[in-house]
């Protein structure tokens, strides 16, 4: 689809939304483990981390952990799809996690989002085409996890992670944010109300009327665009992980601090669960483990 150009008026009132590219120098490489993939980002290479694949199920956090970093804590949430982001201080390590009485079910504090508090947590996230985040600060080596779904994106959970580093001490400039696998723009289709709720996070106040078409040629006119058009009427597809890259961009997180991984969980079956695929009740886990903080001279 080709992109409408805007006028220069308007390419100077939105000159925040400039291209958004892959940082300079960063790749995504594939690891193994007892010859499972695991995905990882050389961005991400000082802490222990990884965005893990199908293969790996039924394994859970506890014993993926083991694949990072053995005896490190265990952390996670029940996900529910919305923008509540807890830190480790909040929540009960899974090895210690409280039962139901009378049953095996573990009980887990609802959330979509984790913060680390301290040096060696293992913090994480699952996911089946909704976007995994995990972000690590430079200096003070803390980390967070993020289930970015598009209700969650929608309700900026991302930016609420954020804001929580920042509560503790991070700088803007000393994050580093990997978005992993996740459903693809080419192959993700959704309502055109559900990509103008999105849309309309990173929209500009004032800017546009906030009608569905509005946000939605706002959208479009973008360098690159988190929407494409679609035959069906009512509908488009939706770049999720182009939306959250944009709001980390309103926050003034600049694009070379912001990697995504080049993998579609929908397409790549081999590897990823796709809820959208296959709406099955199956998860790939994303973690990593917090590290110490730098000092400077």
């Amino acid at each position: 689809m080709a992109l409408m150009s805007l006028p220069d008026d308007r390419l100077t009132n939105f000159r925040d939304y400039e291209f958004l590219g892959e940082p300079e120098g960063v790749t995504w490489e594939w690891q193994s483990w007892e010859g499972l993939p695991y995905l990882t980002c050389s961005f991400l290479q000082r802490w222990k981390h990884g965005f893990f694949t199908a293969p790996f199920s039924p394994r859970t956090p506890i014993d993926l952990v083991q694949v990072l970093s053995p005896g490190a804590p265990v952390y996670r949430v029940k996900q529910v799809h919305g923008n509540a982001v807890l830190n480790t201080g909040q929540v009960t390590p899974v090895s210690a996690t409280g039962l139901e009485a009378g049953t095996e079910t573990p009980i887990y504090a609802e959330a979509d989002g984790l913060v680390a508090q301290r040096e060696f947590e293992a913090i994480w996230v699952c996911t089946a085409d909704c976007v995994p985040v995990l972000i690590a600060d430079d200096r003070t080596g803390l980390t967070a996890a993020v289930h970015a779904g598009w209700r969650g994106t929608a309700a900026k959970i991302l930016p609420e992670a954020i804001a929580q580093l920042v509560a503790v001490g991070s700088q803007l400039e000393n994050l580093r944010i990997a978005m992993g696998p996740a459903i693809a723009r080419q192959v993700y289709q959704v309502s055109v109300e559900v990509a103008a709720e999105l849309g309309a996070t990173i929209t500009p106040k004032g800017a546009v009327s906030v009608t569905a078409d509005s946000i939605l040629e706002f959208l479009h006119q973008l360098p690159q665009t988190p929407v494409l058009a679609d035959p069906e009427p009512g509908k488009v597809r939706l770049d999720v992980r182009r939306c959250n890259a944009l709001q980390l961009q309103q926050l003034g997180i600049h694009a070379s601090q912001v990697a995504i991984a080049p993998h579609c969980t929908y397409s790549d079956s081999d590897r990823f669960f796709s809820h959208r695929r296959e709406p099955l009740k199956k998860v790939q886990w994303s973690g990593i483990v917090s590290g110490g903080a730098t000092t400077t001279c």
